[in-house]
C-alpha cells in the first residue's frame, strides 16, 4: 500500500455550464487562481479542460499552449491535459492536445454511452495516442470507464509497450451513466482487475455526483489514490452547491490525513508516476 496519497484536481471539465454553475473556473485567470490554492491544500496533479471567450469547451491550440506555459510558470503543479475534450471533438483535435507539451496527458481505453452521448474511443486512436506519447515522453494517465477498459489497456501494453516513464497508472471513473457504478463492490472487482497488469501499478479513483464520497473511502482503503473536481460534481452535499474546488480538494486531503496517508509532495507525485521534473 503506497504510503501518501496522490491528490489530482479536474477542476473545469466540458460537461457543467458556466451560467448554471458560477463557480466554475473557466477563464485562464481563474484557472491559474483554482491551481495555485489546490496546489496549496495538497494537489499535485490539475487535469485541465479549457474554455472559449464564451466559456464553451475547446480545444484551441494555442489556448493550450498558453495555459500549459502559465500553469507551469505559477505553480509546481503536475500538468495533465484531457485528450478526451467533449465528446463531440474530432480525434485529429484530440491528438493535437499533445502539441502543447503537458506534463501528462489522459487516455481513455474504450468507447462507452456517456449519459444522452457516445464517448468515442476507437482501438487506432488509442494505440496513435498511446504511442505518440511515448514518442514525446508525456506520461498518460489511463481513463478507464468500466472493467473491459482494463482488458484494453492489458492489451495495449502488451502490443506496443510500456507508457513513457515506464509506470503505469489508471483512474477509474465511476458513476458515469453507461460506465462502472460509483460503488465499493465496482472498485473492488477493479482494483482486483490490476493484478494483470504490470507489477507496480497504480490507480486513482474519480465517483461522478453522488459517488464522490463512497468512492473515495473505498479508493482510501484499497490502498489508492483521489481525483476531485468541480469537472466530476458541482454539489458538495445534497441541496448543497459546491463553492470552489478548493472546498473538494480540502475534503479529499482531510480523507486522506484520516487514513494516515497525507497527501504527496509535487516532487513525490512526479517520482511516482516517472513524470520528469519540472522545467524539462
Amino acid at each position: 500500500m503506497t504510503t501518501g496519497t496522490l491528490i489530482t484536481v479536474a477542476p473545469t471539465g466540458a460537461e457543467s455550464a458556466k451560467a448554471e454553475v458560477p463557480a466554475l473556473p473557466v477563464t485562464l485567470d481563474e484557472l491559474l487562481l483554482t491551481a495555485k490554492e489546490c496546489e496549496a491544500l495538497g494537489a499535485a496533479v490539475i487535469h485541465v479542460h479549457i474554455r472559449d471567450d464564451e466559456a464553451k469547451p475547446t480545444l484551441d491550440q494555442g489556448r493550450l499552449r498558453e495555459t500549459v506555459v502559465a500553469l507551469r510558470e505559477s505553480t509546481d503543479l503536475i500538468v495533465q491535459l484531457s485528450s478526451g475534450g467533449a465528446v463531440t471533438d474530432p480525434e485529429a483535435d484530440r491528438l493535437a492536445v499533445l502539441d502543447a507539451g503537458p506534463d501528462m496527458a489522459s487516455c481513455t481505453m474504450g468507447t462507452l454511452n456517456f449519459g444522452d452521448d457516445v464517448f468515442l474511443n476507437r482501438w487506432e486512436f488509442i494505440v496513435d495516442l498511446h504511442t505518440r506519447m511515448q514518442e514525446r515522453g508525456i506520461v498518460p494517465e489511463y481513463e478507464i470507464f468500466d472493467l473491459g477498459h482494463l482488458t484494453a489497456l492489458q492489451r495495449l501494453l502488451g502490443k506496443y509497450g510500456l507508457p513513457a516513464g515506464g509506470h503505469v497508472h489508471v483512474d477509474f471513473v465511476m458513476g458515469v451513466p453507461g460506465g462502472m457504478p460509483g460503488t465499493t463492490p465496482a472498485l473492488v472487482a477493479a482494483h482486483q482487475a490490476l493484478r494483470d497488469l504490470p507489477g507496480g501499478t497504480t490507480f486513482s479513483a474519480t465517483g461522478i455526483g453522488r459517488s464522490t464520497i463512497p468512492v473515495m473511502l473505498a479508493s482510501l482503503s484499497a490502498g489508492g489514490h483521489l481525483r476531485v473536481g468541480m469537472e466530476d460534481t458541482v454539489t458538495y452535499a445534497k441541496g448543497r452547491p459546491v463553492e470552489s474546488n478548493m472546498q473538494l480538494v480540502a475534503r479529499a486531503v482531510g480523507f486522506a490525513q484520516l487514513a494516515q496517508r497525507p497527501p504527496l509532495t509535487t516532487a513525490e507525485a512526479r517520482g511516482l508516476l516517472g513524470v520528469p521534473a519540472a522545467g524539462r
